[in-house]
Protein backbone atom coordinates (compact mmCIF):
# COMPACT_ATOMS: atom_id res chain seq x y z
CA UNK A 1 0.00 0.00 0.00
CA UNK A 2 2.68 2.40 0.92
CA UNK A 3 4.41 1.54 -2.32
CA UNK A 4 1.30 1.96 -4.68
CA UNK A 5 0.74 5.94 -2.55
CA UNK A 6 4.52 6.42 -3.22
CA UNK A 7 3.68 6.04 -6.75
CA UNK A 8 1.10 7.79 -6.98
CA UNK A 9 2.57 10.60 -5.20
CA UNK A 10 5.90 10.86 -7.24
CA UNK A 11 3.43 10.93 -10.07
CA UNK A 12 0.33 12.53 -9.19
CA UNK A 13 0.94 16.49 -10.35
CA UNK A 14 1.43 15.19 -13.73
CA UNK A 15 -1.31 12.91 -13.92
CA UNK A 16 -4.10 15.29 -11.83
CA UNK A 17 -2.96 18.01 -14.22
CA UNK A 18 -3.81 15.98 -17.31
CA UNK A 19 -7.27 14.89 -16.12
CA UNK A 20 -7.87 18.60 -14.93
CA UNK A 21 -6.94 19.41 -18.57
CA UNK A 22 -9.56 17.08 -19.94
CA UNK A 23 -12.06 17.41 -17.16
CA UNK A 24 -11.84 21.72 -17.39
CA UNK A 25 -12.15 21.11 -21.26
CA UNK A 26 -15.99 22.32 -20.83
CA UNK A 27 -14.61 25.58 -19.40
CA UNK A 28 -11.87 25.23 -22.42
CA UNK A 29 -14.53 25.05 -25.46
CA UNK A 30 -16.47 27.79 -23.80
CA UNK A 31 -13.50 30.26 -23.21
CA UNK A 32 -11.35 29.74 -26.17
CA UNK A 33 -14.43 28.46 -28.57
CA UNK A 34 -13.77 32.00 -30.43
CA UNK A 35 -10.05 31.87 -30.42
CA UNK A 36 -10.26 28.29 -32.13
CA UNK A 37 -12.60 30.29 -34.46
CA UNK A 38 -10.39 32.79 -35.36
CA UNK A 39 -7.75 30.71 -36.47
CA UNK A 40 -10.11 29.02 -38.17
CA UNK A 41 -11.65 31.51 -40.37
CA UNK A 42 -8.10 33.29 -40.98
CA UNK A 43 -6.81 30.20 -42.61
CA UNK A 44 -7.36 29.99 -46.85
CA UNK A 45 -10.27 28.78 -47.62
CA UNK A 46 -9.15 25.60 -49.26
CA UNK A 47 -8.13 24.68 -45.77
CA UNK A 48 -11.01 25.63 -43.79
CA UNK A 49 -13.04 22.94 -45.69
CA UNK A 50 -10.62 19.98 -45.26
CA UNK A 51 -10.10 18.73 -41.67
CA UNK A 52 -7.20 16.50 -42.83
CA UNK A 53 -5.34 19.62 -44.42
CA UNK A 54 -6.60 22.04 -40.86
CA UNK A 55 -4.82 19.62 -38.82
CA UNK A 56 -1.49 20.47 -39.10
CA UNK A 57 -2.26 24.13 -38.47
CA UNK A 58 -4.34 23.14 -35.15
CA UNK A 59 -1.84 21.05 -33.96
CA UNK A 60 0.45 24.14 -34.58
CA UNK A 61 -1.38 26.41 -32.97
CA UNK A 62 -1.58 24.51 -30.17
CA UNK A 63 1.42 23.47 -29.63
CA UNK A 64 2.31 27.27 -29.40
CA UNK A 65 -0.55 27.53 -26.93
CA UNK A 66 1.45 24.65 -24.89
CA UNK A 67 4.75 26.10 -24.90
CA UNK A 68 3.48 29.34 -23.29
CA UNK A 69 2.01 27.24 -20.34
CA UNK A 70 5.42 25.41 -20.19
CA UNK A 71 7.16 28.69 -19.90
CA UNK A 72 5.10 30.16 -17.35
CA UNK A 73 4.95 26.56 -15.32
CA UNK A 74 8.83 26.72 -15.51
CA UNK A 75 8.93 29.82 -14.12
CA UNK A 76 6.23 29.00 -11.20
CA UNK A 77 8.19 26.08 -10.26
CA UNK A 78 11.21 28.00 -9.67
CA UNK A 79 9.60 30.16 -7.80
CA UNK A 80 8.36 27.34 -5.72
CA UNK A 81 11.32 25.25 -6.01
CA UNK A 82 13.42 28.50 -4.52
CA UNK A 83 10.94 30.03 -1.51
CA UNK A 84 11.04 25.72 -0.42
CA UNK A 85 15.13 26.33 -0.37
CA UNK A 86 14.10 29.38 2.09
CA UNK A 87 12.99 26.97 4.83
CA UNK A 88 12.66 23.27 5.42
CA UNK A 89 11.80 21.77 1.90
CA UNK A 90 9.38 19.52 2.67
CA UNK A 91 6.81 20.95 4.72
CA UNK A 92 7.55 23.89 2.22
CA UNK A 93 6.54 21.48 -0.64
CA UNK A 94 3.78 20.25 1.39
CA UNK A 95 2.12 23.59 2.24
CA UNK A 96 2.17 24.57 -1.76
CA UNK A 97 0.63 21.55 -2.78
CA UNK A 98 -2.24 22.16 0.15
CA UNK A 99 -2.85 25.40 -1.76
CA UNK A 100 -2.59 23.67 -5.17
CA UNK A 101 -5.18 21.35 -4.07
CA UNK A 102 -7.33 24.06 -2.16
CA UNK A 103 -7.23 26.00 -5.66
CA UNK A 104 -8.30 22.73 -7.51
CA UNK A 105 -11.32 22.65 -5.35
CA UNK A 106 -11.92 26.20 -6.12
CA UNK A 107 -11.80 25.90 -10.04
CA UNK A 108 -14.33 22.55 -8.90
CA UNK A 109 -16.86 25.08 -7.84
CA UNK A 110 -15.73 27.34 -10.34
CA UNK A 111 -16.53 24.80 -13.53
CA UNK A 112 -20.06 23.59 -11.62
CA UNK A 113 -20.96 27.38 -11.20
CA UNK A 114 -21.06 26.89 -7.78
CA UNK A 115 -18.80 29.72 -6.51
CA UNK A 116 -16.44 32.34 -8.71
CA UNK A 117 -13.98 33.14 -6.79
CA UNK A 118 -11.59 31.95 -9.65
CA UNK A 119 -12.72 35.08 -11.86
CA UNK A 120 -10.56 37.07 -9.93
CA UNK A 121 -7.94 35.68 -10.37
CA UNK A 122 -8.21 35.82 -14.10
CA UNK A 123 -8.55 39.69 -13.40
CA UNK A 124 -5.22 39.24 -12.34
CA UNK A 125 -3.83 38.51 -15.94
CA UNK A 126 -5.62 40.92 -17.62
CA UNK A 127 -3.54 43.84 -18.10
CA UNK A 128 -0.57 41.55 -19.84
CA UNK A 129 -3.38 40.35 -21.53
CA UNK A 130 -4.39 43.92 -23.18
CA UNK A 131 -0.96 44.38 -23.96
CA UNK A 132 -0.52 40.73 -25.34
CA UNK A 133 -3.79 41.11 -27.95
CA UNK A 134 -2.68 43.88 -30.37
CA UNK A 135 0.14 41.57 -31.73
CA UNK A 136 -2.72 39.25 -32.24
CA UNK A 137 -3.66 41.65 -35.53
CA UNK A 138 -0.39 40.47 -36.89
CA UNK A 139 -2.26 37.27 -37.89
CA UNK A 140 -5.36 38.45 -39.63
CA UNK A 141 -4.42 36.00 -42.27
CA UNK A 142 -2.58 32.47 -41.34
CA UNK A 143 -0.90 30.85 -44.36
CA UNK A 144 2.31 29.42 -42.82
CA UNK A 145 2.70 26.41 -39.82
CA UNK A 146 4.78 29.21 -37.92
CA UNK A 147 2.47 31.56 -38.00
CA UNK A 148 -0.13 29.36 -36.43
CA UNK A 149 2.67 28.22 -33.74
CA UNK A 150 3.54 31.93 -33.52
CA UNK A 151 -0.56 32.76 -33.04
CA UNK A 152 -0.61 29.94 -29.97
CA UNK A 153 2.03 31.37 -28.08
CA UNK A 154 -0.21 34.57 -27.95
CA UNK A 155 -3.06 32.60 -27.15
CA UNK A 156 -1.50 30.73 -23.96
CA UNK A 157 -1.54 34.61 -21.93
CA UNK A 158 -5.09 34.89 -22.36
CA UNK A 159 -6.40 35.16 -18.94
CA UNK A 160 -7.86 31.61 -17.31
CA UNK A 161 -8.46 30.72 -14.40
CA UNK A 162 -8.49 27.01 -15.19
CA UNK A 163 -4.49 28.05 -16.38
CA UNK A 164 -3.76 30.35 -13.14
CA UNK A 165 -4.89 27.14 -10.81
CA UNK A 166 -2.84 24.75 -12.23
CA UNK A 167 0.10 27.54 -12.31
CA UNK A 168 -0.42 26.83 -8.36
CA UNK A 169 0.13 23.17 -8.98
CA UNK A 170 3.35 24.17 -10.94
CA UNK A 171 4.57 26.46 -8.09
CA UNK A 172 4.40 23.17 -5.55
CA UNK A 173 6.41 20.90 -7.93
CA UNK A 174 9.48 21.23 -6.99
CA UNK A 175 11.66 22.52 -10.03
CA UNK A 176 11.39 24.76 -12.57
CA UNK A 177 11.78 21.26 -15.28
CA UNK A 178 8.77 19.59 -13.18
CA UNK A 179 6.77 22.65 -12.91
CA UNK A 180 6.87 23.16 -17.17
CA UNK A 181 5.90 19.49 -17.44
CA UNK A 182 3.07 19.87 -14.81
CA UNK A 183 1.77 22.55 -17.74
CA UNK A 184 2.86 20.47 -20.66
CA UNK A 185 0.48 17.56 -18.89
CA UNK A 186 -2.17 20.24 -18.52
CA UNK A 187 -1.89 20.98 -21.93
CA UNK A 188 -1.88 17.84 -23.63
CA UNK A 189 -5.18 17.34 -21.70
CA UNK A 190 -6.98 20.31 -22.79
CA UNK A 191 -5.88 19.10 -26.49
CA UNK A 192 -8.27 16.53 -27.70
CA UNK A 193 -11.24 19.31 -27.04
CA UNK A 194 -9.85 21.86 -28.61
CA UNK A 195 -8.72 20.52 -31.54
CA UNK A 196 -12.38 19.02 -31.84
CA UNK A 197 -13.56 22.00 -31.30
CA UNK A 198 -12.11 23.19 -34.85
CA UNK A 199 -14.16 20.79 -36.48
CA UNK A 200 -17.29 20.72 -34.54
CA UNK A 201 -17.49 24.09 -32.87
CA UNK A 202 -21.08 24.09 -33.01
CA UNK A 203 -21.88 20.59 -31.10
CA UNK A 204 -19.65 20.73 -28.69
CA UNK A 205 -19.79 24.19 -26.97
CA UNK A 206 -23.59 23.15 -26.95
CA UNK A 207 -23.05 20.29 -25.32
CA UNK A 208 -20.06 21.73 -22.89
CA UNK A 209 -22.77 24.46 -21.83
CA UNK A 210 -25.26 21.43 -19.96
CA UNK A 211 -25.31 22.47 -16.82
CA UNK A 212 -25.00 18.63 -15.64
CA UNK A 213 -22.00 18.44 -17.59
CA UNK A 214 -20.03 21.20 -15.98
CA UNK A 215 -20.85 19.85 -12.43
CA UNK A 216 -20.19 16.16 -13.41
CA UNK A 217 -16.74 18.03 -14.13
CA UNK A 218 -16.64 20.35 -11.44
CA UNK A 219 -16.98 17.77 -8.53
CA UNK A 220 -14.37 15.58 -10.64
CA UNK A 221 -11.83 18.82 -10.10
CA UNK A 222 -12.94 19.21 -7.03
CA UNK A 223 -11.99 15.30 -5.40
CA UNK A 224 -8.88 15.77 -7.44
CA UNK A 225 -8.28 18.72 -5.23
CA UNK A 226 -8.90 16.60 -1.91
CA UNK A 227 -6.87 14.04 -3.14
CA UNK A 228 -3.43 16.51 -3.67
CA UNK A 229 -4.55 17.34 0.07
CA UNK A 230 -4.57 13.90 0.84
CA UNK A 231 -1.33 12.72 -1.02
CA UNK A 232 0.46 16.19 0.78
CA UNK A 233 -1.07 15.16 4.15
CA UNK A 234 0.12 11.51 3.52
CA UNK A 235 2.41 10.65 1.36
CA UNK A 236 5.07 13.28 2.17
CA UNK A 237 4.71 12.69 5.88
CA UNK A 238 5.49 8.42 5.69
Amino acid sequence: MDSLLDFFGSHSLYLTAFLVGILGGVHCLGMCGGVVGSLTFNLAPSVQTHFRKMLPFQLSYNAGRISSYMVLGGVFGFLGASLANLATFLPAQQVLQWVAGLFMIALGLYLGGWWFGVVAIEKLGAKVWQWLQPLTKRFHRVDHLYQAYLYGLLWGWLPCGLVYSMLIMALSAGSALNGALVMGAFGLGTLPNLLLMGAFAFYLTKWSRKLWVRRTAGVLVMLLGAWQIYLATHVHIT
